[in-house]
């Protein structure tokens, strides 16, 4: 019997001839295939830039409209106005009564028609009313003589302004030009107001607040949880039968469909507690339960990476098991959950199913005071204003998209800095 072993018995002498033909054509070979790989992953990636360089300029292209606005000057002679009020009883006590029984949108209608001629009160938004009212309010003595306002246009003059009006719209356009009334400016009012059945007087910042208002009761309530229950999991729990079943159940509620969080909602907090609906506070409940799955996954995944030699050096000079958690393990731990929150939390920003069965997409036109106040958020927003007829909710859709993104990017670059804030090396 050969005794030898197997690996000098198969070993082949004679050196590899690499300038002969046959291993020429091999290491081509090798060579091609790696170009080809690499000119995939290259392609890959430049699809990848160039579809959302594409959505970027689409919804900069359709959405910069929204965050400027039409503007007719409008010349209102009081002394001749069909307005009635005496500036000495707007400063009197009786102010706010005299403001309140003026109609100040037939005196808008008429000024227009007296400026502009027949037909020219539809130029002007239905809400321009309300600056005439807050500035003569402001100033009564501007009762007494003539005096010019910088009024919002309506929607049709305002888009046409813009380039995609009407052919009527844009013949009135021409006519304000020409008269050199007409202007565009800053609309600080879609930042700073609520929504509106008007496009020209509908705003973000009551859905922004809502979607603020919704994230902080999420953070508040998935955050600290989350990680104490990866704590729990990860340095507490014993290897058994019933933490096996939990790992799985936390791991099949990450992948549970978002709707499914909205019914429970619907069925635990409105239905049995009597929780207040279309609230920030239901809402911030129901993507919390949504988002604890997500945390408690990478605060495990963090906590695994932290190396054993960390807890065995504390051990050995006497700190106790939970001053290794959270003294040691923890803090080494804390950039990558962190960066799971945060993703998650942008995950939940952009949820609109759940929301829609607590009743979040009510039209609120006034901004959240509190975390029980009826409220929506920035998507059911988009939702809502995606679904109006008139062409001025279009380009605010588009600009309420861009906001959305704003904070999203603005979520991941927090994500991006708290991960090297807190990252420790060893």
């Amino acid at each position: 019997m050969n005794n030898e072993p197997a690996s000098d018995r198969f070993v082949d002498p004679t050196p590899t001839d690499w300038n002969s033909a046959e291993m020429q054509a091999r290491i081509r070979k090798r060579y091609a295939s790696e170009r080809r790989f690499k000119f995939l992953g290259l392609t890959a990636v430049v699809a990848s830039a160039a579809f959302l360089a594409f959505l970027l300029l689409v919804m900069l292209g359709n959405g910069i409209g929204g965050f400027s606005q039409t503007r007719i000057a409008l010349p209102i002679d009081f002394e001749t106005a069909p307005i009635g009020l005496d500036p000495d009883l707007i400063r009197s006590g009786s102010g706010e009564a005299a403001l309140a029984g003026a109609d100040f949108r037939g005196l808008v209608d008429y000024a227009a028609t007296e400026a502009y001629g027949p037909g020219a009160d539809a130029w002007f938004s239905g809400g321009a009313w309300e600056i005439v009212r807050a500035r003569i309010a402001a100033d009564p003595d501007i009762l007494l003589g003539k005096a010019t306002f910088d009024l919002p246009a309506a929607s049709d003059i305002d888009v046409a302004n813009k380039g995609d009006g009407g052919a009527v719209s844009e013949r009135a356009v021409a006519d304000l030009e020409r008269r050199g009334v007409i202007s565009k400016s800053f609309n600080s009012a879609f930042l700073t107001g609520g929504d509106a059945t008007d496009p020209a007087l509908a705003g973000i910042w009551g859905a922004l607040k809502g979607s603020l208002l919704t994230m902080a009761v999420t953070l508040a309530l998935a955050f600290p949880i989350g990680v104490l229950a990866s704590l729990y999991l990860e340095e507490y729990a014993p290897q058994n039968r019933w933490t096996d079943i939990i790992e799985v159940s936390i791991n099949n509620l990450a992948a549970v469909p978002s709707i499914i969080f909205g019914l429970l909602a619907l069925a635990v907090f409105i239905n049995f507690f009597g929780m207040p609906t279309s609230s920030p506070l239901v809402g911030g409940l129901t993507l919390a339960l949504m988002t604890m799955p997500v945390i408690v996954i990478a605060g495990r995944n963090a906590i695994k990476s932290v190396p054993p030699s960390i807890r065995d050096a504390a051990l050995g000079v006497g700190a106790s098991r939970v001053q290794v958690v959270f003294h040691h393990v923890l803090p080494l731990a804390l950039p990558g959950i962190l960066t799971g929150t945060i993703i998650g939390m942008a995950r939940a920003l952009g949820e609109t199913a759940p929301l829609l069965l607590i009743g979040m997409r009510a039209f609120i036109a006034d901004p959240p005071a509190g975390l029980s106040d009826a409220a929506t958020v920035l998507p059911m927003q988009i939702f809502l204003w995606s679904d109006e007829v008139d062409k001025g909710f279009v380009e605010k859709t588009s600009a309420a998209i861009i906001v959305l993104l704003v904070v999203l990017l603005t979520m991941n670059a927090l994500a991006v800095y708290f991960r090297n804030r807190f990252e420790k090396r060893w």
